[in-house]
Order: C-alpha cells, then structure tokens, then sequence
C-alpha cells in the first residue's frame, strides 16, 4: 500500500475513534473489587432486560438489551408520551451514605415541549423525604434548549432543577458522566467525559429550592433510565451502559 494512502487510512481510523470516546475503550470495569455495584450488560442475552442484581421499575416505557455498533452490549430505554423506564439498584448502601456513580450514555433527543419540560435521568432515595435527582434537565424556553441540572423533590426545598446554560443536554453523542454525593454537606457534583462542571454543584445552603436546608435521605435505591414529568405525544430513547457506584470516583 502506498505511504499516502497508508497514512489516510491511519487518520480515517483515529477520527472514527475520537468521534465515540464513550464507546471506543469498552473496558472490563465491573471487574473492580471496590465497587458498590456495576452493571455492563456484557453477560445479559439481547431482548427484554432483566437480572437478579437490578429490577425494573416502568410504566408507558420498556427495557432491552441490544448489541451497539461496536460489538458490546448496552441498554435501550425507550418511554412513550411522559411515561417511565428504569433499571433500579436496590438494597443500596453506601459507607457514611457518600458515594460516585458513572454511567455511558447518549439520548437520541430531550423534548421541546411543552415548555419547561422537566425529565431525569438518575434518581437516588431512600429513608427521608428527598428525592435527589443528580442527574436531569429542563426545556427552558427562554433560551430555546434543553439544559442539564441536579433536581430535587418531595422534601422541604420542594420542586427544583438547578439547570445552568452552561450545561446543555448534548442529543445523539455518547457521553460518559460522573457524579459524587457527599453527605459531609450534602454535596452533588458533576463531571462530563472527565471534565467537572462545577456551576451544577449543589450543597445544603447551595442549590435551586426552597431557602432551607437540602438534606439527603440515607439512600438505599439508585434509579437509571429516563422519566419525563409533563404530559407529550412524542416517544423517548436513549442508550446507557457501563453503569457503576463506588466509595471512590470511578473515572471514564
């Protein structure tokens, strides 16, 4: 093969494989011995999802296994008009009630209506009114985007998203995401491909509530999957693998 055309090829390669970080360096992560819980689908057989380690929690939406481009296997989620679908951890603890948590994922598209659509994507909760949503986002129609945000409900600072427009819910892109609970001040911070995002950080005295205290729940379940709140006609998808918690971040 010529040297020029070698070379093009080599280059073709390295784009291809810098366009899906998320999924190019698929790694036998559940193999960690530290880990709280791992799930990355690998042993699960394509269709209907189900384990003895996770259960399913749905209503208007499904669960399957599928293969991804790549070879390995990931899981579908798939909602109609505002319905839920989710893998749930359960019989969750975690040393001192603080914990990281990292997930592959990549949504083929947040909704556009109507506005302020609010959807979630990682729930945790447990014993205490929170439910602590480190992961969602809203419609917010005043700068025409869908936008991540830490969320919150059922508690004392009520019915909040803390979505920042530094943070924009990226469609059909494979994203690996982590994130860090910190019960010492009730702390939720947010990385995405590695990178923090620090103005979605929230706290006890820090966050988009009521003005009183954010207190977690001493959490025993985490939720992964997607629920959007606001009634819609439309049909919801989204991919995630590579599903991890840990008492030490887990890294991409």
């Amino acid at each position: 093969m010529p040297l020029r055309k070698a070379l093009s090829v080599f280059l073709a390669l390295q784009l291809a494989t810098a366009t899906s970080p998320a999924l190019a360096d698929h790694s036998p992560s559940c193999s960690r011995a530290d880990l709280l819980f791992c799930e990355d689908f690998q042993s699960l057989p394509p269709g209907g999802a189900t384990s003895l380690k996770w259960g399913v929690d749905t209503s208007h939406g499904t669960l399957t296994v599928e293969k991804a481009p790549r070879g390995q296997r990931v899981l579908r989620v798939h909602t109609e008009r505002n319905g839920r679908a989710f893998l749930r951890v359960e019989d969750f603890s975690a040393p001192g009630n603080s914990f990281y948590g990292r997930v592959r994922l990549k949504v083929d598209a947040f909704p556009r209506k109507p506005d302020w659509a609010h959807y979630t994507l990682i729930e945790a909760t447990g014993q205490g009114p929170e439910i602590v949503r480190p992961l969602g986002g809203q419609y917010v129609p005043t700068t025409g985007k869908a936008l991540w945000g830490v969320g919150a409900d059922g508690g004392p600072t009520g019915d909040w998203t803390n979505w920042r427009e530094s943070a924009p819910s990226r469609e059909d892109v494979w994203q690996c995401v982590e994130w860090r609970m910190d019960a010492a001040d009730n702390r939720i911070e947010i990385w995405f491909d590695g990178v923090p995002q620090p103005d979605l950080t929230v706290s006890t005295r820090s966050h988009g509530g009521n003005p009183v205290d954010f207190v977690f729940p001493r959490f025993d379940t985490v939720k992964f999957g997607w629920q959007l709140y606001q009634p819609n006609d439309g049909a919801y998808d989204l991919w995630m693998d590579d599903i991890a918690l840990a008492g030490k971040r887990i890294g991409c």
